[in-house]
C-alpha cells in the first residue's frame, strides 16, 4: 500500500471535515449527544442518506462516538470524540469568519442566518 502524500498539511484537514455539511455536523455536536433525528431536525436541507454517510465518516475519522444503546426501539447517539474536541478552535474560527462574511455581503446577519442555538450561542464565537 503506498502512503499518502500532501502537498500542504490543511489537505489533511479537509479530507476529514471538508464538504458542504460536516463542519455543521460537528458544530451542532458541540452541544452535546444527538440522535440522528436531532441533526436532521437541526439540518432540514441534509437528505437522510448524505447525514449518515457525513456521520459515518467522521465515525471512520475518529472524530466522533457513536453510542448505541441496548433497548427496544433502538436508541443511537453521536457525540465528539475527545480527538473531536481538538477540532473546536477551527470550529470557532469558521464561524467568526462567516458572520464577518454576512455582515459584509449583507449588512444584517439576522436577514439570512436562521434562528437557531448556533446563531444565538455567544460561546461559538
Amino acid at each position: 500500500m503506498t502512503q499518502k502524500k500532501y502537498n500542504i498539511s490543511v489537505e489533511a484537514t479537509l479530507e476529514v471535515i471538508g464538504g458542504k455539511w460536516k463542519c455543521v455536523i460537528l458544530c451542532h455536536l458541540t452541544h452535546g449527544k444527538k440522535r440522528t433525528s436531532d441533526l436532521r431536525r437541526l439540518m432540514p436541507a441534509i437528505t437522510q442518506k448524505m447525514l449518515t454517510q457525513q456521520l459515518r465518516e467522521l465515525e471512520h475519522d475518529g472524530i466522533v462516538n457513536r453510542i448505541v444503546y441496548n433497548q427496544v426501539p433502538p436508541k443511537v447517539e453521536y457525540e465528539l470524540s475527545e480527538y473531536g474536541w481538538s477540532l473546536k478552535s477551527i470550529l470557532d474560527s469558521l464561524c467568526n469568519w462567516g458572520e464577518g462574511h454576512i455582515i459584509k455581503q449583507y449588512g444584517d446577519k439576522s436577514a439570512v442566518l436562521e434562528d437557531n442555538i448556533l446563531n444565538n450561542d455567544t460561546s461559538m464565537r
